[in-house]
């Protein structure tokens, strides 16, 4: 009889075990089963080949100090969202983000889930300098009825000189 209730023991730390190790695995695939959170990106592209190259780093004044990319912007958020790129040029350190200067040019769209978005940009400099030239991703949030900054940019940084 003894042994009887010896083996009772042991079979109810077994079970007691088996429920709580099924218990995590099963917590486990339900956490990481959720669907995954919507994403949105922005990227610059060069202006002759759209592509994430060659982009300006020169810019010489009354020779080239106007160069043009192309703004992309690709929405995952789950649904269609009013996108603002704002366009920001700077000669101080970038220390904050989003950058607390006035935009020198904003571009609004309504992009579709799953789609994408482009816009050119045209942007000139006319003192000699090292600049920082932001691109900044805002979407609407509807519950505030504003623009709020997605933590998404872009940065190119150029170096202005006159004319030699």
């Amino acid at each position: 009889m003894e042994k009887l209730n010896e083996n009772k023991g042991y079979m109810i730390a077994i079970v007691v075990v088996l429920v709580f190790v099924s218990s995590l695995v099963t917590g486990y695939y339900i956490i990481t089963r959720l669907p995954p959170e919507g994403y949105s990106t922005i990227n610059l592209l060069d202006y002759q080949q759209k592509k994430a190259i060659d982009y300006p780093e020169l810019l010489i004044i009354n020779h080239n100090n106007t160069f043009n990319v192309y703004v992309e912007v690709e929405n995952h958020m789950g649904t269609s969202r009013l996108c603002e790129v704002q366009l920001k040029i700077t000669n101080e350190t970038i220390t904050i983000l989003p950058v607390p200067i006035d935009p020198v040019n904003t571009f609004t769209e309504t992009v579709e889930n799953g789609e994408n978005w482009e816009t050119l940009a045209t942007v000139s400099v006319n003192q000699p300098g090292n600049y920082s030239v932001v691109f900044e991703l805002w979407l609407f949030d509807d519950n505030a009825s504003a623009f709020k900054f997605t933590y998404n940019y872009c940065v190119l940084h150029i170096e202005v000189v006159n004319q030699t």
